[in-house]
């Protein structure tokens, strides 16, 4: 196995911090755990907060948390932000490390064969976050991504479904290596009995499907007057007077209330009170407030997507249904809560041992093994 201890690491990634979001906490995390192993590590991203922020251009160099932050122009869309800055800010890396199939992914592909650096990538879910042009989608994969992954040493998939999709397309370079998921921010958290309060966790994008979430609350609110969700989020897709409208059509202002970016205490606070986690996303790349929930305590009700139906096929207590009918997520959620009065603490301790097995500290031993064994492999022919 290669020493990485004297290496310079170079994350690339269309966001980060200040920017807030499942990417940006992902890369943020890996990042501190590997500070002190790794000679020098770097992130390099876009200068602005493409959702939520004012435009305002961010310094073009920082250093967040121990971490140098290298901050460059975009330009056209924010899901492939065109980035030519990136050639330069990557020069004197030992290995850099993609994060998503954007831009960056396709660009530094095509720059190997000048730069020479070894890359590996990290899908996130790849660019299938919903149906959207799913034809156009399925042929740019097949194609462009396709002939770009052949430059990368190593792909990390962090989802059963991603794995299964990328095979397809660089079956020799592929690895699953799910998620880390930060527990001790919401450990131990939920109600130590039953109650009717659900929370979601995640950006008010489309894909999330608020709005469902929101119709199975109108559903189950005539059924019982303790019912009632929270929506913990940041806006994307949907802004917070979007969100707010939809409850407001449904007349469930004092059963519903939106919280925008809280702090890690307010998140405790209003898990503290929930016994039930809900999402209705009709994808996921992987689905880490699933694992935060769960660290909680929290029993999930989930759509039936591809990585929460992986995720319920290895573990149990994770109950799927379909949000498109409120009356059977309604349902669903009806029967959760049921099924948590027959055995609440030890229905809480079964999912805060499956959240267990998701800690960063072994996802970021399984990431040095990994950029270990892309270091000593092969370089694609150039």
């Amino acid at each position: 196995m290669k020493d990485v201890s004297s290496l310079h690491l170079v994350h690339v990634v269309r966001q980060y911090r200040p920017s807030i979001g499942g990417l940006e906490d992902f890369v943020a995390s890996l990042a501190a755990r590997q500070r002190d192993r790794f000679a020098r590590v770097t992130v390099v991203t876009c200068d602005r907060v493409f959702r939520g922020g004012d435009g305002t251009r961010l310094p073009a160099r920082e250093t967040i948390e121990g971490i140098e932050v290298v901050r460059l122009p975009s330009h056209l869309s924010t899901r492939y932000p065109v980035t030519p800055g990136v050639f330069s800010a990557i020069r004197g890396a030992d290995l850099v490390h993609v994060h998503a199939i954007d831009f960056f992914f396709d660009a530094l592909a095509f720059a190997r064969p000048f730069q020479g650096i070894p890359l590996v990538a990290t899908t996130h879910g790849g660019f299938f976050h919903s149906g959207n042009a799913g034809g156009l989608k399925t042929l740019w994969f097949n194609t462009l991504t396709r002939l770009s992954a052949m430059a990368y040493r190593g792909l990390a998939c962090c989802s059963q479904s991603d794995y299964e999709r990328f095979a397809t397309i660089a079956p020799g370079t592929v690895r699953l290596i799910e998620n880390g998921v930060d527990l001790e921010k919401l450990g131990d958290a939920g109600s130590r009995k039953p109650t009717r309060s659900i929370v979601t966790i995640g950006r008010l994008s489309t894909n999330k499907r608020i709005d469902r979430l929101i119709d199975a609350m109108a559903e189950l609110a005539p059924r019982h007057p303790d019912w009632r969700l929270d929506i913990i989020g940041t806006p994307f897709d949907w802004s917070a007077q979007d969100v707010r409208a939809m409850i407001a059509r449904h007349g469930l202002e004092d059963r519903v209330a939106l919280h925008v970016r809280p702090s890690d205490a307010d998140m405790r606070a209003l898990l503290g009170q929930a016994s039930l986690f809900a999402s209705a996303s009709v994808y996921e790349g992987f689905g880490i407030a699933l694992i935060e929930a769960m660290s909680a305590g929290l029993v999930p009700v989930v759509e039936a997507n591809a990585a929460f139906t992986a995720f319920a096929a290895r573990h149990e207590g994770i109950r799927l249904t379909g949000y498109s009918d409120a009356v059977v997520a309604a349902d669903a959620l009806e029967a959760a809560h049921a099924g948590l009065q027959h055995a609440p603490e030890a229905t809480r301790e079964a999912m805060m041992a499956v959240a267990a097995g998701y800690s960063w500290e072994s996802t970021a031993k399984r990431y040095e093994d990994f950029y270990s064994g892309a270091l000593s492999r092969e370089a694609a022919p150039r």
